[in-house]
């Protein structure tokens, strides 16, 4: 495992993250203890020391989980979590971005997590109703308090967030070093805005679903008749998905490695600093995870996958891109690399 400084910042975290979303079996979808234990284990022998959760996954167990995990070796690792999410019913203050549910969210995380700081606090989700004012300089209190370290955005308009890192570099208050977003090959729409601000603004961007929802495993081209079994939205499993899904699979039997290892190797060339988020409900899952670092995708093969998954770069791109404007902003340049931006 190699390390790479988060953002900017002077922090430093591993290639991949561990998504702990897993860790849990409250929601009906995540492992037990005992496997988690072994997880996280794994992942630390690895050299991994970035992992991320939130107070809502597994309705607050991972994070407890974590805190048990953590004992002793809490300094070397860099946590990230996050707030938003409702921990009480029947309590309209208990979601969203207010100055009160990040206090009351971080004080309930601080105590299942058995630690004294949170690394990288989180928002995870746009609130409209929150003034970005209010939002920003609670963080800011946070960070003058120690409770945390450094702080970052998942799931917002890239508008926003660059307003927000605005705000908060004029007030002198602290700004968002992380974007978290939902990329792979499935979908690439944030490399029309969300990539180039991260670029921009130098912000570490983790990556979530970037398998797909595991449909770039390839499990769903193999057995058609998953489908009717499937909780993904179903527009998400169609043509145009499964056709991606076997382009992966054809380059992953090319090179000798798993679809999954290539989706995330395809994700690891990204045009920004990217440290993917892969979770994991068993030790061999991430050992397959983990053997992404191993694989080098040729220019044959990302050209493959860049043009079977590309997107239109939608306005005003598409129009900056011709004519008497192409030298400034020209897509078709970097459909080498993949990408609408570089």
């Amino acid at each position: 495992m190699k390390y790479r400084l988060l953002g900017n910042s002077g922090v430093r975290v591993s290639q991949l993250a561990l998504g702990a979303m897993t860790f849990g079996t409250e929601r009906g979808y995540g492992v037990d203890k005992e496997e988690s234990r072994r997880v996280y284990d794994a992942f630390r022998e690895a050299g991994g020391n970035f992992i991320d959760t939130a107070n809502v996954y597994t309705a607050g167990t991972s994070e407890t989980f974590l805190g048990e995990f953590m004992k002793g070796d809490r300094e070397r690792l860099v946590l990230a979590t996050k707030f938003n999410g409702a921990m009480r019913s029947r309590d309209v203050n208990a979601r969203g971005n207010s100055r009160k549910n990040m206090v009351d969210s971080v004080h309930a995380s601080l105590k299942r997590l058995q630690t004294d700081y949170i690394d990288l606090y989180w928002v995870h989700a746009w609130d409209s109703q929150t003034p970005t004012e209010e939002l920003m300089r609670a963080f800011d209190d946070l960070v003058s308090q120690g409770k945390v370290l450094y702080i970052g955005v998942s799931d917002t308009p890239a508008w926003v967030v660059s307003r927000a890192n605005m705000l908060a570099e004029l007030r002198g208050w602290s700004q968002f070093i992380g974007l978290q977003i939902r990329y792979s090959l499935i979908d690439r729409t944030v490399e029309r805005e969300l990539l180039p601000m991260a670029r921009a603004l130098d912000m570490a961007v983790t990556p979530w679903g970037c398998v797909g929802s595991g449909i770039l495993s390839g499990k769903y081209n193999l057995d058609r008749n998953a489908q009717g079994r499937l909780t993904l939205a179903p527009e998400r499993i169609n043509d145009r998905s499964l056709g991606i899904a076997q382009v992966v699979m054809d380059v992953a039997a090319e090179l000798g490695c798993t679809p999954t290892q290539v989706a995330l190797a395809w994700v690891l060339r990204g045009p920004a600093n990217i440290v993917p988020l892969v979770g994991a409900r068993t030790v061999e899952q991430w050992q397959e995870n983990l053997g992404c670092l191993e694989v080098t995708l040729p220019d044959e093969a990302v050209n493959r996958l860049n043009e079977i998954s590309s997107i239109a770069p939608g306005f005003p791109h598409d129009m900056l891109g011709r004519g008497r404007n192409e030298r400034v902003v020209d897509h078709r340049q970097w459909s080498s690399g993949g990408y609408l931006f570089d």
